[in-house]
């Protein structure tokens, strides 16, 4: 899926598409035509850039549940003729989370579409799984047999079939399609589901990779095998030179990382630094300063697995370097450092923002690590991350960051967070919100009543809320 064209945080649409707590808030006191067109186009064109991790479904449907949204252009969006042409799950994936949430929410008309595309619907088992959670079993019963209608009754047709038994997320309907009073219905998902437990047999069956025996050559070999193919088995490869290399074959070891093949020195420093080799550090200087690209980012990773102090005082010499082992320096001491790296971590923090903007893969653990050590001089590099990122997972760390380096924090953005799409920021939130605004007491109140929360978050919201706390 290509990157989703994110809007400026300071606009409706921005802030809808990051899934802020401030885009609900500023959706319902805009024009409600205004907030349905963006919150519409977010659900038609997913914002999200890791769309099997960060959270929207439930956020989008709480907000067309407080606008009364329509479900027209979802329905025209699901049963458009490019859906039978563009059958990527994440083209319609999060229009059918929607409507499981609207129809968790009593929602019938969504609840309709989502039976109607799970019967016709090219992302049929994603609406399945929908309404696996959701639907009654006499729902569930009528979809039977148009959803078996798409498999073949040939030797093809069974084996699709019983793939889509083997890997369903949501096992309800099929169990229930299993004991269906009718037998053409019944005998064809119990034949499928037999299929798919011989084929995991056999699976089981047929390992491939390392046997017992194998020598530290073997190993090598194998994990070349696997670059000449394209797939990249150095880490599983230095999984199988811990069970099968002894104290003799360390030199060998060593050689591979200096001079070997690419695939065997990844291996190789994979290993060594896994083990905490004494020369593990200076090896994976060398190949950064002279490995291939694919030596370099294996070398740079298994730096960063190193747990040892003399890894932590190598990452000190480091930080500064500009290249990737420096930002990885910079990473090391974000998770492992002490207070005498605050001074490091911020300058790499500072950096990554500078030279990659608020959504570099590297502020995950320089943010992690600005709030571990406390840096109070990182809020208002923490406050940009959070406004700008596209990504809510990281916004959600740069939150809980802020609640420790930042004293405006439960005044401030915590109040936004409990309108947030992720969980575990609204978790947050409602550890630190302060209740002196009436929209905290309220968002607290209805968080606790809504059955669609995490249990997690209801358990927050109780301490906040519970007969014998003070705060409200």
């Amino acid at each position: 899926m290509f990157d989703p064209v994110i809007a400026p945080s300071g606009t409706l649409l921005g802030l809808l598409q990051r899934g802020r707590g401030d885009g609900t808030l500023h959706a319902l006191t805009a024009p409600r035509a205004e907030a349905l067109a963006a919150l519409n186009h977010c659900v038609l064109h997913d914002p999200r850039r890791d769309w099997q991790v960060e959270n929207r479904s439930l956020y989008y449907a709480r907000l067309f549940l407080d606008l009364h949204g329509e479900l027209d252009e979802i329905e025209a969006h699901l049963f458009d003729p490019e859906d039978s042409l563009d059958t990527d799950e994440s083209r319609t994936g999060l229009a059918l989370a929607v409507l499981g949430h609207l129809a968790s929410y009593d929602r019938r008309d969504a609840l309709a579409l989502l039976r109607r595309y799970a019967a016709t619907g090219a992302n049929w088992a994603w609406a399945l799984d929908e309404l696996a959670l959701r639907d009654d079993d006499a729902g569930l019963r009528a979809l039977a047999a148009p959803v078996l209608a798409r498999f073949a009754t040939d030797a093809e047709g069974k084996a699709e079939l019983a793939a889509a038994v083997r890997d369903a997320f949501e096992p309800r309907p099929w169990r229930l399609w299993a004991d269906d009073p009718r037998a053409s219905i019944a005998t064809r998902v119990r034949a499928a589901h037999e299929a798919g437990c011989f084929d995991r047999w056999q699976q089981q069956l047929r390992p491939t990779g390392p046997r017992p025996g194998w020598s530290v050559q073997a190993v090598f070999e194998w994990a070349q095998q696997g670059a000449e193919r394209g797939a990249a088995l150095h880490v599983p490869a230095a999984r199988c030179l811990v069970a099968v290399a002894g104290p003799e074959d360390r030199p060998q070891i060593l050689r591979a990382a200096r001079e070997g093949t690419d695939a065997a020195r990844c291996t190789a420093l994979r290993y060594l630094a896994d083990g905490n080799d004494p020369a593990a550090l200076d090896l994976i200087e060398s190949a950064v300063s002279g490995g291939s690209a694919t030596v370099l980012e294996a070398a740079v990773d298994a730096f960063e697995r190193m747990c040892d102090m003399a890894a932590v005082d190598r990452a000190r010499g480091w930080a500064l370097r500009p290249d990737p082992l420096g930002a990885a320096a910079g990473r090391v001491l974000a998770c492992r450092g002490a207070g005498q790296d605050r001074d490091l971590v911020l300058a790499a923090l500072r950096e990554a923002v500078r030279g990659e903007g608020p959504d570099a893969p590297t502020l995950w653990t320089l943010v992690d690590g600005a709030g571990r050590l406390g840096i109070v001089c990182a809020a208002p590099v923490l406050r940009h991350i959070y406004r700008e990122t596209a990504s809510s997972h990281l916004r959600g760390r740069a939150a809980r960051a802020l609640a420790v380096t930042d004293p405006s924090f439960a005044a401030g953005f915590a109040i936004e967070c409990l309108w947030d799409c992720e969980e575990t920021t609204r978790e947050l939130a409602a550890r630190h919100a302060e209740t002196g605004d009436t929209r905290v007491v309220e968002r607290l109140r209805r968080l606790a009543a809504d059955p669609a929360e995490e249990a997690e978050v209801q358990t927050a919201v109780r301490s906040r809320i519970g007969p014998d706390s003070p705060t409200v």
